[in-house]
């Protein structure tokens, strides 16, 4: 921008706030890009920092690169330090809580690490981000909360670097005056209760189009509506925001082959084999909040491996009043399989596994009285009630993932079968997943009567078992907790 692009944009400001309580632009800076313009600019460049009071001011990256692209938390630091340097140099403000990462890069899908490092150099607790949930139109775009920083919905009103002439609008200037005056981003303010819209310098140089569409857009809205209109600072719009929608604040991972710009990785559905080396409880806890970067690294993928499979178990995934949304979300096209044994089993192998565990509850109480304790026992004694009874609610927890996914994504093993057919069962697995060329179950595995499971057979005979925990020996079920449980 040159002198005359700047003073205008100060006129702008000065003219949207007649009809916009406290309006302000607020603009965003990385500061390697000071000075490198024509002589013109240059000049634009320091009447904006004579005017730096008027405006209020966010940090994009210092060379304005993609934030993801930076793999780990110090590089980004580095980054944000340089951008600070120069904003204390020139008197920027440095505590409005608010960026913006280049690009759209890493706020969602999120990059952890973008937030550690905005948390650790400025104190960050707002952004925005028009990927998340990546609906159309803009106006049904929502909120979430990661990792304590506020990420609030950014509208599209149709002006980016290549839409800086009137005359040149995508499909003429008619279609953006059609969207100003009762289109699309008309409608978007009206049904939007707050609305971030992010432009760029270059639409408010030039013919000044940015300044065209916003004042057009108020007097519009001024002229044939009675909404009045206001302008908050960026950490109290984000207070009111989810003071409006509290129940926004749970972020819904979506599939990030289809919603994101910047060219990270491929979500679940599509990485090469790979198998997590122990549970990730991701979909049904706290573990969810911490963003699709950390569940994937959980998955290597060999470069060797030419196979399409990406397999993770989680046991309380099946019960998780949570996890069928969630998953469905991030990965619509996963195949699922769940192995059922009869319910009362399932809730005594609970009890007996939480007493080699030593759970307190378990050693002090035996398992008819944990299954028929009423109200007013222990806390830790309905704890393991809960957890010995609600899983083995099969019809209930299976009805909530069928309102999810297909039946035709579901495969029910027969735990039973499992144990005393594993060959058979395997091959019906294979045959769900489509895996091609099978692979021989019946002369991959050998029953070993010391350990009374399958095992799996190598080469000279020998046999590679489960570990101690598993296939463990215990008193059957005495009959009055089962005619209970039958009952």
């Amino acid at each position: 921008m040159n002198v005359r692009d700047v003073k205008a944009l100060l006129e702008t400001q000065t003219l949207l706030r007649t009809q916009v309580a406290n309006f302000t632009f607020n603009l965003g800076f990385s500061g390697k890009f000071y000075h490198t313009g024509t002589e013109e600019e240059d000049a634009g460049d320091d009447l904006l920092l004579r005017s730096v009071d008027e405006f209020w001011w966010f940090p994009h990256m210092w060379s304005h690169m993609q934030p993801h692209l930076f793999h780990n938390e110090s590089s980004l630091v580095e980054q944000m330090a340089l951008n600070k340097e120069f904003a204390l140099e020139h008197g920027i403000p440095v505590d409005m809580g608010y960026a913006v990462a280049p690009h759209h890069s890493g706020v969602y899908p999120v990059h952890g690490q973008l937030y550690a490092a905005w948390k650790q150099v400025w104190g960050i607790q707002v952004t925005s981000t028009e990927e998340y949930p990546h609906l159309k139109p803009a106006r049904h775009r929502r909120g979430f909360v990661h990792d304590g920083i506020m990420v609030l919905p950014r509208q599209t009103c149709g002006l980016f670097t290549h839409t800086i002439f009137y005359k040149e609008y995508p499909g003429g200037p008619q279609e953006l005056d059609k969207s100003i005056q009762g289109g699309e981003l008309c409608l978007t303010v009206l049904l939007s209760p707050i609305s971030i819209f992010m432009t760029h310098l270059s639409n408010y140089g030039n013919d000044r189009l940015g300044s065209y569409t916003f004042v057009n857009l108020a007097n519009f809205v001024q002229s044939w509506t009675n909404l009045r209109l206001q302008t908050l600072p960026p950490l109290q719009l984000a207070r009111k925001y989810f003071e409006l929608f509290p129940e926004q604040r749970d972020p819904l991972w979506q599939d990030a082959c289809c919603v994101s710009q910047s060219g990270r990785r491929d979500p679940p559905n599509t990485c090469p084999l790979s198998i997590p080396k122990r549970e990730v409880q991701f979909f049904n806890g706290n573990n969810y909040h911490k963003g699709i970067d950390w569940y994937m690294d959980f998955f290597p993928t060999p470069a060797n491996v030419t196979s399409d499979f990406l397999f993770e178990k989680s046991a309380n995934y099946f019960h998780s009043e949570e996890a069928p949304k969630r998953a469905a979300s991030l990965v619509p096209k996963a195949k699922l399989i769940t192995i059922l044994i009869d319910p009362s089993d399932r809730a005594y192998s609970w009890y007996q596994h939480q007493r080699s565990h030593e759970d307190p509850a378990a050693l002090r109480f035996n398992f008819y009285e944990v299954i028929t304790t009423g109200p007013g026992a222990p806390s830790d004694l309905k704890a393991l009630q809960r957890r010995c009874l609600v899983p083995g609610w099969y019809a209930v927890h299976i009805e909530r993932w069928l309102a999810h996914f297909a039946a035709s994504q579901l495969l029910i093993i027969d735990g039973q079968q499992l144990r005393s057919d594993p060959a058979t069962v395997m091959d019906g697995v294979q045959k769900f997943l489509g895996v091609t060329p099978r692979y021989n179950y019946s002369e991959a595995l050998t029953f070993d009567h010391q350990k009374g499971f399958w095992c799996q057979l190598l080469e000279g005979g020998k046999t590679k078992c489960l570990g101690k925990s598993k296939g463990r020996k215990y008193p059957p079920m005495d009959p009055q907790a089962r005619a209970f449980l039958s009952g």
